[in-house]
């Protein structure tokens, strides 16, 4: 029994003494950078604010653990009816494996129903789900020989639900069959009215660009979502995987789907807008980690740019929505997370942009302690990452992501506000 327990101490406390030389290591390249303050005030205040910033989100999800959210007392007994909702169009690879891991949910089967929406697909796909509703008749299909859009699709099966909580489900996507009560069990707390399951990348070991989006996608739900559900206030229940109390969404469906944006509809950031509406009126949405479920992410780099293209319509369209209610809803939120994080987004590719070519070249100013300052942080997150998962292997593919991030990601943001109005929903 002591050796496990050393064991254990003594990992967690070189993380700790890691982390402590970490930031060590951060305050001293920021007082370097300060050199040059006189030169650059403007970059040295943003790396500082950017800095301060990503900590505070680290610190918010060590809470996570302790807010209230994840110490709800479950009742077994707690046992709603429950729809998956699954539009699909073209995905006769992927949608099949959807449906049956649905279907085998660890869950009461008279509790539970399935419904598909096939959106004019040119594949094979529907004959997939027809040959499934052989094995599994009380699928319910909805087949379009148009396609109208995911938006479309996800309010129709909406609208056809039966169940108490509807289940949303993206057509690659699939629940670990013996977690998928953590999705439902939070709804015992009346306040809540959607929740985001954790989502993995199923097919994270294919190459370097997927064990890359495998350590984001880590990142993105078990510290950026987990810190904003220290709050009850997660501002994007994925697409992939979340759930949403049905009496909650239903009436505002058709103000949901119609919704515009510089007069044109807006058929991405889907999950989004919807997570939108629920704070908007009031509830709580949260992330939970006992909910385990699995995408597939772009296993090349044109697909990956198509899908951050979308991402960042869909987040620009929505946080702009948002910023007109949520400083009433949740001030302190407001001021501390959602706002800064706006203004840190729209600025990141300026300042990279003057950080990484406009100084070197005209100033004069080494970039090379911006770069620092960028992986010494993301090397706090990385400790932080192995304290929650140690047997999570995609750890160190965080720093070839934020030398992307860096290079190429953040730049997208120009490329989204340029095209705006281009409203096609982009492809994987």
């Amino acid at each position: 029994m002591v050796k496990p327990f050393f064991n254990n101490f003594g990992y967690r406390f070189m993380l700790i003494l890691l982390g402590g030389v970490l930031l060590f290591l951060i305050l001293l390249t920021k007082s370097e950078t300060a050199t040059d303050a006189l030169s650059d005030p403007i970059l040295l205040f943003y790396t500082i604010f950017v800095t301060s910033f990503q900590l505070s989100r680290v610190i918010s999800a060590m809470l996570y653990r302790k807010s209230d959210i994840t110490n709800i007392p479950y009742d077994t007994s707690f046992e709603p009816t429950v729809s998956i909702v699954i539009p699909c169009m073209n995905e006769e690879k992927s949608i099949g494996k959807t449906i049956t891991k649905s279907f085998e949910a660890d869950y009461p089967k008279e509790k539970l129903e399935v419904i598909v929406i096939n959106d004019g697909s040119t594949d094979g796909t529907l004959n997939v789900i027809l040959d499934l509703q052989k094995k599994y008749p009380m699928l319910k299909v909805i087949n379009w020989g148009k396609n109208q859009g995911k938006r479309h699709g996800m309010a129709a099966g909406f609208k056809m639900a039966t169940g108490e909580i509807v289940v949303q489900l993206d057509s690659d996507s699939y629940f670990d069959a013996k977690t998928f009560r953590g999705i439902i069990e939070p709804f015992i707390d009346p306040k809540i009215g959607a929740v985001c399951a954790h989502a993995d990348p199923e097919n994270a070991s294919q190459n370097f660009l997927t064990k890359m989006q495998a350590a984001y996608y880590f990142m993105s739900f078990r510290i950026l979502k987990a810190a904003e559900s220290t709050f009850s206030v997660v501002f994007c229940c994925s697409g992939c995987s979340s759930a949403y109390r049905k009496s909650i969404v239903l009436p505002i469906m058709d103000e949901w789907l119609h919704e515009k944006f510089l007069g044109l509809p807006v058929t991405w950031g889907d999950d989004r807008a919807l997570t939108n509406w629920v704070i908007k009126l009031g509830y709580k949405t949260i992330y939970t980690d006992r909910a385990q479920a699995y995408t597939i992410c772009p296993d090349n780099f044109r697909q990956l740019l198509k899908q951050q293209v979308r991402w960042k319509k869909g987040w620009l369209v929505n946080s702009i929505f948002a910023s007109k209610f949520i400083w009433r809803k949740q001030f302190f939120v407001a001021v501390t997370y959602f706002f800064p994080l706006m203004v840190i987004t729209i600025l990141a590719p300026f300042m990279a942009l003057r950080a990484l070519v406009y100084n070197p070249i005209f100033e004069q100013i080494s970039p090379l302690y911006y770069i620092a300052g960028v992986f010494l942080v993301t090397s706090i997150i990385a400790v932080y990452y192995r304290w929650v998962a140690r047997e999570n292997k995609y750890w160190p593919y965080m720093f070839a992501w934020s030398a992307l991030n860096l290079l190429v990601l953040s730049f997208i943001l120009f490329y989204a506000v340029t095209s705006i109005q281009n409203r096609k929903w982009g492809t994987r």
